[in-house]
């Protein structure tokens, strides 16, 4: 059977600066999540970036070799002819 005793002071005391070290250091937790946080997302949309501008230069690189490959699929007599309405017009 155990029998009641009292708690020395410096048990208390080592509680009690414990728990207002731990509240003392919440704001700085608190700031040092949301600059993660932010930093993470703005790596996120940096990264997203320059994803959909390398997806838009391939694009446009494809495009372009097409519309080459399609002047160079007409013959000449065709050019000569669309050559000269555009000059006419």
């Amino acid at each position: 059977m155990a029998f009641p005793t009292s708690v020395n002071n410096m048990i208390t005391d080592s509680v009690a600066q414990a728990n207002v070290k731990v509240l003392g250091d919440a704001p700085a937790v608190a700031m040092g999540n949301l600059y993660q946080a932010t930093s993470q997302a703005l790596a996120n949309a940096g990264h997203n970036a320059t994803a959909a501008q390398q997806q838009t230069n391939v694009a446009a690189q494809a495009a372009t070799t097409m519309g080459v490959a399609t002047l160079y699929s007409l013959s000449t007599a065709s050019t000569g002819v669309a050559t000269s309405k555009i000059d006419e017009g």
